[in-house]
């Protein structure tokens, strides 16, 4: 492995004067099997707090962002695939100058853990309820009950394509259903970056370290711009007549599936109604601002 891979392979000293592994910080994955409860691991003794049991992490590459960093730590810790999960939240314990980021995301491909490398005593599927009777590496403790929070929460943010299309002057009458393409387009990259979780609805967890949410998309279309396909981390919707009317189905059919859903519309009435579903909403803007954009732009 070249020093160029490993330059975050160090310690750093925080405000609080102590020291952590990670010039970088550090990061952690907390995958979460439906079926078989998170993913803990068995720290060897030699280790930092060793024979306690936190998460596969480790030191963040340089120019790394915390979800890589996360994936690649279990992988090589853990053998878990880089594919086989889906980020839902992040989660950052900062102690000034150093932080650790717990990526907690959800298994979509199950796959066997393996002891890869020499930092493990055993690796476990252990059921939600039963992590806090494990003794638990400080950190991971500190922050488990705000983990355990978000532990198997889904969030799906609903998009008003024609509303956001229709919030900015560029030209998109001329042809809508490209204008609502780029926007599937651009939408989808935040399954990358994530949104922060404030956007959902999680201002409550700002003050623990909740950070940043990786919420499914939809994005409804409705008239010419029908009949865009569906891509990958954007599911689109045919509004078969009024967009809003799918919209609010939609959001009810996803209440009552017990998922967090956000409308992003600027609509009036249609965010009275959609809160009557018991969802919540935000303006046109507020996506506007957090999307990337795309190459040709």
């Amino acid at each position: 492995m070249s020093d160029t891979r490993n330059t975050g392979d160090a310690w750093g000293t925080a405000a609080d004067g102590l020291r952590y592994w990670g010039r970088f910080g550090a990061a952690g994955l907390l995958a979460w099997d439906p079926q078989r409860g998170v993913l803990l691991q068995h720290r060897v003794d030699w280790s930092d707090h060793g024979g306690t049991w936190g998460i596969p992490g480790g030191a963040r590459h340089e120019h790394e962002s915390t979800v890589d960093a996360a994936k690649r730590e279990s992988h090589e810790e853990a053998g878990v695939p880089l594919a086989a999960t889906t980020p839902r939240f992040t989660h950052v314990l900062d102690r000034g100058g150093w932080s650790y980021t717990t990526v907690v995301a959800e298994v979509t491909t199950p796959f066997e853990a393996e002891i890869t490398d020499a930092e493990s005593h055993a690796l476990a599927w252990v059921p939600v309820e039963e992590v806090v009777s494990y003794p638990l590496h400080p950190g991971f403790a500190a922050s488990w009950q705000v983990l355990r929070a978000v532990v198997g929460e889904r969030s799906t943010v609903i998009v008003d394509a024609a509303n956001v299309v229709g919030a900015v002057s560029d030209g998109w009458w001329k042809d809508r259903r490209a204008a609502n393409q780029r926007l599937r387009d651009r939408v989808a990259r935040l399954n990358t970056t994530g949104v922060p979780a404030g956007m959902l609805g999680l201002t409550q967890h700002e003050a623990t370290g909740i950070a940043f949410a990786f919420p499914d998309w939809v994005l409804v279309t409705e008239g010419t711009a029908r009949g865009i396909p569906s891509r990958a981390g954007v599911r689109v919707i045919d509004a078969p007549d009024l967009g809003d009317d799918a919209i609010v189905a939609e959001a009810h059919r996803l209440k009552e599936s017990h998922h967090r859903v956000t409308v992003v519309t600027s609509d009036r009435e249609l965010r009275a109604r959609v809160e009557a579903t018991g969802a919540i909403t935000r303006g046109a803007q507020k996506l506007l601002r957090r999307l990337p954009l795309l190459d040709q732009e």
